[in-house]
């Protein structure tokens, strides 16, 4: 596996070498500033949450962002709960995508948050001093795509209406149109203040990828919003997953016809006969 892996470290582009990171803020500068001062913040150990002082995080001024990481972890903040805290952030860009934005440009906000749910896991699993510089990295990138929420779409109202069977029975009727972006957010949001169960919604939105010619982007969204929902229970994970799945439905559903052949091969069936014969 590592050898494959070869070619594309050697030809791929640091984003740091791109023109985005240097101009008209030299994003890089501050990063390299930090790294220079983080060893010595390095000595904590306290778990840490969302709070009102971490909208900094979706704010225009990425000194004071890397300031208010740095900050955290000499406070005594685990390197891990920092990176959740980037994870989450980077979400809401997800979550607040308007939808007059180009339609590539959700891959933009989605690099940024597979990439903090990496260095979060990564944190998780195999934590060392030097993949703790991911953090800033990706609080970079979640600055970077500040553009995506202005204007930045309206979060859903966390207040309940409906009744959650009956939210859940609706999903895949939603998802059979374009661009129901905001009203699969919405969606989510009433299934849970409606007091709905975090995992039938899951099963529900996975049932929905699974339908779909999904794509490696489509997959590695609902996996790492479900992974970090599974972590802290916060329903933004769940709400970006789901407006990132409407975005980019419905689809041909031509591999649906592929699998099926190939149960019917499995199963040493003839494909080419009439059904009636």
């Amino acid at each position: 596996m590592l050898a494959s892996l070869a070619t594309e470290y050697a030809v791929a582009d640091r984003m740091e070498e791109s023109n985005a990171w240097r101009h008209p803020v030299d994003v890089v500068a501050i990063v390299e500033d930090t790294f220079d001062r983080l060893p010595e913040a390095m000595d904590g150990g306290a778990a840490i949450a969302w709070g009102p002082e971490w909208e900094v995080l979706l704010g225009d001024d990425p000194q004071a962002i890397a300031d208010r990481l740095l900050q955290a972890i000499r406070a005594g903040g685990t390197p891990e709960g920092v990176a959740g805290i980037v994870v989450r952030a980077a979400a809401i860009r997800i979550a607040r995508f308007h939808t007059s934005n180009e339609f590539g440009d959700w891959d933009t906000a989605l690099h940024t948050f597979t990439f903090a749910n990496a260095v979060h896991q990564g944190l998780r699993r195999s934590p060392s001093r030097e993949l703790v510089r991911g953090i800033f990295d990706a609080a970079m990138s979640v600055y970077l795509d500040r553009f995506l929420n202005v204007p930045a779409a309206r979060l859903p109202d966390a207040e309940g209406s409906g009744e959650p069977t009956e939210l859940l029975e609706s999903l895949p009727e939603l998802l059979d149109h374009q661009q129901q972006v905001n009203e699969a957010g919405a969606l989510v949001a009433s299934y849970l203040a409606a007091g709905g169960e975090p995992g039938p919604l899951q099963a529900a939105v996975g049932a929905a990828l699974l339908r779909e010619d999904r794509d490696f982007h489509t997959i590695q969204c609902v996996e790492a919003a479900f992974r970090q929902f599974e972590l802290t229970g916060d329903r933004i994970f769940l709400i970006a997953a789901a407006r990132y799945l409407a975005a980019h439905v419905p689809t041909v559903r031509a591999q649906n016809q592929t699998f099926h052949i190939a149960r019917r091969l499995h199963r040493g069936e003839r494909l080419y006969e009439d059904d009636d014969a």
